[in-house]
This record gives structure tokens, C-alpha cells and sequence, in this order.
């Protein structure tokens, strides 16, 4: 549904609200519901619900791991594999 499409009065979605919910479904859109011209709410399909807050937690982690990097809270690749490789080999060892 084209963004331009997507917006309507409360009016229109109090009366029409079992197409609205099918339409948002079938087409995993979202819909601008306004009031007094203004836009108020914002109505999703869940499943493009879904998918944005896992875009979001992907963003977190991407900002969180920028964060520990800039705060020197990293461990250089070569020290991890290294330490993999001496507790894989402890533990075949006994």
C-alpha cells in the first residue's frame, strides 16, 4: 500500500476497520490513522510489525558492539581463536 494510500481519517477506519485489518494483512503494510488532520496512530500489519523490531534489535546490537570497540571492550579475533583452540584441546585432552 503506497504511503499516500496509507493514510486515513479515524472516521474512515471506525468504519471500515475488518477491511483495514484484512488489507493490512494480506499486503504486510502499516496505515496512518489521523485526527483533525493530524496524524495520532499508527496501525501494522504484525507480521511488518515483527520484522521492524527485529530490524531495531539488529541496530542495538550493531551500536552496542560500535560502542564497546570505541571504549577499547574488544578482544583482537586471533587472542579468541587462540584461547578456543587451548580449551578445545584441554578438554580432549582429559
Amino acid at each position: 500500500m503506497k504511503l499516500s494510500q496509507a493514510i486515513k481519517p479515524i472516521s474512515y477506519f471506525k468504519a471500515h476497520a475488518a477491511d483495514v485489518i484484512r488489507d493490512l494483512n494480506e499486503q504486510h503494510g502499516t496505515m496512518i490513522i489521523t485526527q483533525n488532520g493530524e496524524a495520532k496512530a499508527v496501525i501494522q500489519d504484525i507480521t511488518e510489525y515483527e520484522r521492524i523490531q527485529e530490524a531495531l534489535a539488529l541496530l542495538k546490537m550493531v551500536a552496542q558492539g560500535q560502542k564497546d570497540y570505541e571504549e577499547g571492550k574488544t578482544i583482537p579475533a586471533d587472542k579468541v581463536f587462540k584461547d578456543l583452540d587451548e580449551m578445545i584441546s584441554k578438554d580432549f585432552a582429559e
